[in-house]
């Protein structure tokens, strides 16, 4: 289990320039810290944010606003969880500022939990998806 956090302040999406993810950044603060520091969390557009949206959630379809608003929905609670299984595998325990990239390639071994935990919202993404987006 990773040591406590607290999330101070979230931005994003970004689209990074030469790479098919989404990224977010992260205000992170530790009690032990005097100051927080930045982690960038990146959710790979192909093999994490659709694996959720089309293959785990069954979303298709729907206006381009409406696409749009569950790739924003879905990558940020995406982003969320990595940023808390990247703590509990102390990817950002030192204060130095910390990226934490998709979970592909040698951080693949990452995906299980991830993916786990996708499983596990599945009927609360369902819902917030509907309850906001209307699809």
């Amino acid at each position: 289990m990773g040591k406590p956090f607290a999330i101070l302040n979230v931005s994003g999406p970004y689209r990074e320039p030469r790479e098919p993810v989404f990224s977010y950044d992260y205000a992170v603060q530790r009690p032990n810290w005097p100051n927080p520091n930045a982690v960038r969390v990146k959710v790979s557009i192909q093999d994490e944010l659709d694996h959720l949206r089309t293959k785990l959630l069954g979303v298709s379809g729907g206006s381009p606003g409406q696409q749009m608003r569950v790739n924003q929905l879905l990558s940020r609670r995406i982003a969320d969880q990595k940023i808390h299984i990247a703590n509990d595998e102390g990817m950002f325990d030192e204060r130095l500022e910390a990226l934490v990239n998709p979970f592909t390639g040698p951080l693949a071994h990452l995906f299980v939990k991830l993916e786990a935990w996708m499983n596990e919202t599945r009927p609360v993404l369902r819902q917030e998806i509907k309850d906001q987006v209307g699809l």
